[in-house]
């Protein structure tokens, strides 16, 4: 094999496209979402067919291996190699045309699936395979693995939506293509076509006839009465065999309707016995789903497990009434219809963000995949789960099933335990006997993610030993150097090598944080990222949420919560990453993260990236100088104090407002110069409250402590007289804690713990009265709050039940009137509201409570998510701002603009509000303003 800086240099000169051979690219390439790992030489993103071409020339003179990798969701591992990576999701990723008459559309093999349904969706029509990773994952992985999705019961498989395939193989001259398409053996190699007349036997009776077999080269579809069919052959052979440059797609007419019957079973092994049974209905999806994946089961039927059944027609009242039918057919303990759209979605995301969710068991423990999409006739599905729960328990192994009952494909997460040379061998047993189970129920190894190196070694008990060499010498043809993807699918690497986990330190990693519901290990918290790769997703209507608003700015792997998480395991095993926490890498990485809080609550896995960058943060400047921000705005309450008690404020007003005093400060402050500094209140809101005295007799139904936040106390106090109007307008008694409490924030965003927990220590020594007489304690500002719910307590007392009830004590404003003030009702607005809801506020606290009081007060209309860009210190940083004002720009501001006349601006966050103020010269308003300004015009 050739030197990485040989080849480097060759490949600068022979491809357009990006060559990227750093520390950081190879990094963020070693793993999919698989259970292993292999560190390439480097990464190239090639921008058409001729760089692919180059690529691999290169890479055959240098006898390097090649993979072609998408969305990196591979879940067998095929997506990782040693050599060279070429990423099709940077340039490659177009739609090249689509042709509604005839259904087809040409497609690069980086295009995202999404993207190109949303293309077809106005013209009624829709590409049928649907993976639950349809937000992210690719054309060409899908190709690549023979993807299926929840609808393969109606539109099969990617193969079966094929219609033709460019391709470029390892040992094409010239850059040659070649171009695979039914009822032709053009485009395939000399001795196929020999080979498939040499065992038509064999090739006639060595493959299972069910629907999810994905598993080994699809070489009965080279039969001469099949065609041959190049493209589906060529489907699944994940790499193997050669590079796809384009391919055409089949596109099926979608449902103008669509309705969802929830049928509701005692267990997975009912559903799975009842599944064939609704197949004569032709529903569009068949899937299961079982108790213990559930994290809100509130509106699903009664049942320990639910079998997914959408149906279609032309209005809602055909696919109603199949919907209905269905439900009359089903022997099932309870069943619901679903026609809302919007309800629809909501259930569809719980059984979507299964493969992430199944990751942990309901007693935290760790689970993994491996295997995970075995298919057996759906008739045998029932007694394959039962048989499957046995074996479980023989090896002393939990997993939860769920998937596509209809097709008798079901997906698992097991809690191996593959950190450990006896848990890896238990790995093994288990996949062994596994594969005898598997086969003796007449199903495929794979039904849906491909073999790549989790399965592959197991064919020869599916397939025999001569079809398996039948498999290597198609192998041979088609790539006689090995080139492509080698370890996979043939002559495959053992099942239990390689494996991600194998180089992570073994005893937890010293650490600031308490990371509870990772047993305290980092090591493990990191561990959470799998590579569902959901923070990829490039809007919220694409199921993101606010998650991850640098990577829909940037489009770069390096600013997306699994980026971060890659890098950030790297930095532990340090084989890449040799520097550990002094990384300048794993640094630059995280430096575009804004804390948003967005993965905490939007990442199936519960990834809580803020957390981790605090503490790399923490450890990466610990006896070192920071940066100028850190001390400027990460000190921030700090300063503020100063100001106010020395009553310097309009002082500090007029040199922020003087240009080059302004611009001074800026520049010593590591502060962005298209930055204005906010103005500090003259009189801050503890003032205004100690000069206020006595509110006067009201009728009081209870309690309250409104906490002064650093931010409304000194930058924006009219918001906490305005909440201290409508509290007690609502009849409830408002109080102050004492002087000196703080939340942290400033302190823990930049790293700063020791600080942080000084502080929060000392404000939970100052809050002990309050909590004592239980008092509830209102916090208007999220990020505040947030800070309160959960760093507190991880950070500064993990073993405090001080800390968690100060946490337990939280509330928000609306909260505070719903569940204090129940009988109070808000004046009534009446116009239309726009604004974001808090990344915060969405990712910890929730804002039910915050709708339910809009409703009443008659502000109509949903608030944007996402983050606004601004997260506090973020945007004002120097070197921010771009990123900053393009996450505004995803959601928040556009929102603002197409507001009708007259509609109210809201946002509750500070940041948020200075974001509206210095970009679109907007007034956002907290709704506590909103309401008391409504009362005082009563």
């Amino acid at each position: 094999m050739g030197t990485g800086n040989d080849l480097e240099q060759v490949l600068r000169r022979a491809v357009r496209g990006d060559v990227d051979f750093s520390l950081t690219g190879r990094a963020l390439h070693t793993m999919d979402a698989s259970n292993y790992r292999r560190v390439p030489l480097g990464v190239v993103a090639p921008r058409d067919a001729a760089d692919v071409a180059a690529a691999l020339a290169a890479c055959r003179k240098h006898d390097v291996p090649v993979v072609a990798r998408g969305g990196g969701t591979s879940i067998a591992g095929q997506a990782t190699g040693t050599g060279v990576v070429l990423d099709f999701t940077r340039h490659m990723a177009g739609l090249l045309d689509l042709d509604p008459a005839a259904r087809t559309a040409r497609v690069q093999p980086g295009l995202v699936l999404d993207t190109l349904r949303s293309a077809a969706a106005p013209h009624g029509l829709t590409f049928g395979p649907d993976p639950s990773t349809h937000s992210r994952c690719t054309l060409g992985g899908m190709i690549g693995n023979n993807s299926c999705g929840s609808h393969s019961v109606a539109w099969g498989t990617t193969a079966d939506n094929v219609a033709g395939l460019t391709v470029v193989t390892a040992d094409d001259s010239a850059g040659a293509s070649r171009r695979l398409e039914r009822g032709t053996w053009d485009g395939a190699p000399d001795g196929l076509r020999a080979l498939v007349d040499g065992d038509l036997a064999l090739l006639r009776t060595g493959f299972p006839d069910l629907p999810r077999r994905i598993s080994g080269y699809a070489l009965d579809a080279l039969l001469p009465e099949r065609g041959p069919d190049l493209p589906r052959f060529f489907c699944g052979s994940e790499g193997t065999l050669g590079i796809l440059t384009e391919a055409t797609v089949r596109l099926v007419e979608a449902p103008r309707a669509r309705a969802l019957a929830v049928l509701g079973y005692t267990d997975e092994s009912a559903a799975a016995e009842a599944a064939p049974g609704l197949l004569p209905y032709r529903p569009l999806t068949v899937e299961g789903m079982a108790a213990d994946l559930v994290r809100d089961p509130r509106g699903l039927p009664k049942g320990g497990a639910w079998l997914f059944v959408e149906t279609g027609g032309g209005t809602p009242g055909e696919a109603t009434a199949a919907a209905e039918a269905v439900v009359r057919g089903a022997d099932c303990v309870d069943a619901v219809v679903v026609t809302d759209p919007a309800r629809q979605r909501t259930l569809w995301r719980v059984r979507e963000d299964a493969s992430g969710t199944a990751t942990r068991m309901p007693d935290g423990t760790e689970a993994w995949p491996g295997w995970e999409d075995c298919a057996v006739p759906p008739a045998r599905l029932g007694p394959y789960l039962r048989d499957f729960r046995a074996l479980l328990g023989e090896h002393g192994l939990r997993g939860t099933p769920y998937g596509h009952f209809g097709d008798g494909c079901i997906h698992v997460r097991i809690d191996f335990d593959l950190l450990t040379s006896p848990g890896i061998a238990r790995f093994r047993r288990f996949s062994e006997d596994l594969a005898d189970l598997v086969v003796g129920h007449g199903g495929s190894l794979s039904g849906e993610h491909g073999d790549g190196q989790a399965r592959a070694e197991l064919l020869p008990k599916m397939y025999g030993p001569e079809l398996v060499r039948l498999f290597e010498r198609v192998k041979d043809l088609w790539d006689p150097a090995g080139l492509l993807n080698p370890d996979m699918l043939v002559r495959p690497a053992p099942l239990d090598t390689n494996l991600r986990f194998a180089p992570l330190p073994r005893e937890p990693v010293d650490v600031a944080f308490g990371y509870p519901h990772d047993g305290g290990d980092f090591s493990a918290a990191v561990r959470r990222c799998v590579g569902v790769a959901k923070c990829r997703t490039t809007t919220a209507a694409s199921g993101g949420g606010v998650m991850c608003p640098s990577f829909r700015a940037t489009g770069e792997e390096e600013h997306s919560t699994r980026g971060r998480a890659r890098l950030l395991h790297e930095m532990l095993a340090g084989e890449v990453v040799e520097d550990g926490w002094r990384s300048t890498e794993v640094r630059d990485a995280l430096d575009l993260c804004l804390s948003c809080k967005g993965c905490r609550s939007d990442c199936p896995v519960g990834v809580d990236m803020a957390t981790y960058k605090a503490e790399f943060l923490h450890h990466h400047y610990a006896g070192r100088r920071r940066p100028a921000a850190h001390y400027a705005m990460g000190r921030l309450p700090r300063w503020l104090r100063l100001v106010a008690a020395t009553r310097t404020a309009r002082v500090a007003n007029l040199l922020a407002a003087v240009g080059p005093l302004a611009a001074l400060a800026k520049r010593l402050g590591g502060i962005e110069p298209r930055r204005a500094l906010p103005r500090v209140a003259p009189v801050t809101f503890r003032r205004w409250w100690r000069r206020r005295g006595s509110p006067g007799s009201h009728s009081s139904v209870g309690t309250v402590a409104l906490w002064p936040d650093t931010f409304t106390d000194h930058l924006s106090p009219a918001v906490a007289r305005a909440a201290v109007r409508v509290l007690e307008a609502a009849g409830l008694t408002v109080v102050l804690p004492p002087d000196g409490v703080c939340c942290g924030l400033t302190y823990v965003s930049t790293g700063q713990l020791d600080q942080a927990r000084a502080v929060q220590r000392r404000t939970l020594e100052l809050m002990r009265p309050l909590l004592a007489a239980g008092t509830p304690l209102v916090v208007l500002e999220p990020s505040c709050a947030a800070a309160l719910k959960t760093d507190l307590v991880e950070l500064a007392a993990p073993d405090e039940p001080g800390a968690r009830g100060l946490a337990a004590s939280v509330v928000t404003f609306a909260q505070a009137l719903e569940e204090y003030a129940p009988d109070w009702r808000p004046p009534r607005l009446d116009r239309p509201a726009v604004g974001q809801t808090h990344c915060h506020q969405h990712a910890v606290l929730g804002d039910e409570a915050e709708r339910r009081l809009r409703a009443a007060a008659g502000l109509d209309g949903d608030l944007s998510g996402g983050c606004c860009g601004l997260a506090g210190n973020f945007g004002f940083e120097k070197g921010h701002y771009d990123v900053s004002t393009a996450c505004a720009e995803e959601q928040l501001l556009p929102a603002v603009r197409q507001a009708p006349p007259g509609a109210e601006v809201l946002a509750d966050g500070f940041s948020c509000r200075t974001q509206l103020e210095q970009l679109a010269g907007v007034r956002g308003r907290h709704l506590a303003e909103v309401l008391a300004e409504a009362l005082d015009e009563e």
